[in-house]
C-alpha cells in the first residue's frame, strides 16, 4: 500500500476524482512536455458527463495558463476506466506530447502504459486481516504498526488543523453553493438552532452540522482534506469535532486515531475502490464511514477486532450505495448523505464496542472485496454519471 499521504490530501473541492485528479494530471503533462503552444483534453465517462458541475474544465483551464486549451466531452466512447482524461499538446500545429490518464479516486492518478513508482508502495501488507495477524504476532497496536513504517505526526497535524479549519468556516459561513440548483448552505442554521432537546441530541445535531460544514465548503471549492475523497470530506471532520467535543481523549491519542483511519482508507483504496464513478457512493461515503468508526474505536482504545468490526458494519450498512449527484453537482444528495454517515460511523464504533468481535463470520476484507464487486454489477449510470436514480428523477 502507498503511504498514507497519498490518501489524506490537503487540496480544495468540489471532487477529489475530478477536480483534484485532473489538477495533478494536467501539471504532469505540463512537466513532460513544458514548451506548448496549444493543448487538447478530451474528457471520458464520468469526467464527461458530470465535469462540468464538478468543475473540471475549469481546473483544467485554470492549471494550463496562459496556454490555450480546448476541452471536448465525450460521453459516448467506453474507455478502460469510467474517470478517463486524454492530453494533447501541440507545437507549431503539430502533436508533440500526448498522455492518456485515469483519475483512480480520492485525487490519486494513473498513466496508461506506466507503473505506479514502486517505492510508493511503503507499506509491505495489504489487507487487514494480514496486519492483524502481524501486529498481534509482534504484540503491537494499528499505531505502532503504521509507525514502524513511516513517520507522520508532522503530516497528520497539519491534516487535522485543516479538517478543523473547514468545519470552522463551514459552519460560520451562510448564503448559497455555486451552481445551477442554488442550494442555500445550512450547516450554520442546523448548528443554531434552538429547540428543545437533551444534551445528547444536542450533540448528534452538531455532529450533522460539522458534516455539512466541511461538505459545503468542498462543493464551493474550498479547501478541505480527502478522507477519502472530496465528496466524502465531511464524515470524519464531523466525528473528530465530535471526539474534541467530548473532552476525553489527549491530542496524542486524536493523532494517532486519525491514522489508523487512514489505515482503514488505505485497504479499502488497495483492495476496493475509493472512486465513486467506479464503484458508486459506497466507495466514497461507504469508506469514509467506515474510517470515522475505526477512529472513534481507536479513540476508545478499543482491540483491533473491535477496530475491525467498527469499520466492518459501517462499510456493510453502506453496501449498494448509488453515486447520483444531481446536475453533476456534489451538493444533492452528497452534502446530507456525510451528515447521516456521521452519526452513522458514531453508532457503528459504538456497536462495535458492545458485542463480541472474535465471534464475527463476516471480515472487513470480505466487504470490501464485496464492495468492489458490488460497484461493478451497478448500472453505469448509477456512477457519477448523473445519469440515473435522483439525478434522473430531478428532472
Amino acid at each position: 500500500m502507498y503511504s498514507l499521504k497519498k490518501l489524506y490530501k490537503i487540496g480544495n473541492g468540489p471532487s477529489s476524482s475530478h477536480t483534484i485528479g485532473p489538477m495533478e494530471a494536467t501539471k504532469e503533462f505540463l512537466k513532460r512536455y513544458p514548451n506548448l503552444d496549444t493543448v487538447n483534453v478530451i474528457l471520458y465517462g464520468s469526467l464527461a458527463l458530470t465535469g462540468r458541475g464538478h468543475l473540471t474544465d475549469y481546473i483544467i483551464e485554470k492549471t494550463l495558463l496562459p496556454i490555450p486549451c480546448k476541452i471536448d466531452f465525450d460521453i459516448s466512447t467506453q474507455m478502460k476506466h469510467p474517470n478517463t482524461m486524454e492530453f494533447f499538446g501541440y507545437q507549431d500545429k503539430k502533436i508533440i506530447g500526448h498522455m492518456i490518464v485515469y483519475s483512480v479516486g480520492g485525487g490519486a492518478i494513473e498513466i496508461e502504459g506506466e507503473q505506479p513508482l514502486k517505492e510508493e508502495n511503503i507499506y509491505p501488507l495489504n489487507t487487514f486481516s494480514e496486519i492483524a495477524f502481524y501486529c498481534k504476532k509482534h504484540k503491537i497496536s494499528l499505531v505502532q504498526y503504521i509507525n514502524q513504517i513511516e513517520s507522520l505526526d508532522d503530516y497528520m497535524e497539519d491534516i487535522y488543523q485543516a479538517m478543523i479549519n473547514s468545519v470552522e468556516k463551514g459552519i460560520k459561513t451562510s448564503g448559497v453553493l455555486p451552481g445551477s440548483l442554488q442550494v442555500k448552505r445550512k450547516a450554520t442554521y442546523i448548528y443554531q438552532q434552538k429547540v428543545n432537546e437533551t444534551e445528547y441530541e444536542a450533540l448528534r445535531r452538531r455532529v450533522m452540522a460539522y458534516a455539512y460544514a466541511t461538505s459545503e465548503e468542498n462543493a464551493s471549492g474550498g479547501l478541505i482534506v480527502t478522507a477519502p475523497t472530496c465528496g466524502a470530506s465531511g464524515v470524519l471532520p464531523a466525528c473528530l469535532c465530535y471526539a474534541l467535543e467530548l473532552k476525553k481523549y489527549d491530542h496524542k491519542t486524536i493523532i494517532d486515531s486519525l491514522k489508523v483511519a487512514g489505515l482503514i482508507g488505505n485497504i479499502v483504496k488497495t483492495n476496493g475502490s475509493i472512486s465513486g464513478a467506479e464503484a458508486g457512493c459506497q466507495a466514497e461515503v461507504g469508506t469514509a464511514c467506515a474510517m470515522a468508526a475505526a477512529f472513534l474505536a481507536s479513540l476508545e482504545n478499543l482491540e483491533i477486532e473491535a477496530i475491525e468490526r467498527a469499520s466492518e458494519i459501517a462499510l456493510e450498512h453502506h453496501l449498494g450505495l448509488t453515486c447520483d449527484p444531481v446536475d453533476g453537482y456534489v451538493q444533492i444528495p452528497c452534502v446530507e448523505r456525510n451528515a447521516v454517515a456521521a452519526l452513522r460511523a458514531i453508532d457503528a464504533a459504538k456497536l462495535a464496542s458492545y458485542i463480541n468481535s472474535n465471534e464475527s463470520k463476516i471480515s472487513f476484507d470480505m466487504v470490501v472485496e464485496t464492495m468492489l464487486d458490488t460497484g461493478h454489477d451497478l448500472q453505469s449510470s448509477y456512477r457519477e454519471t448523473s445519469e440515473g436514480g435522483l439525478a434522473k428523477k430531478f428532472h
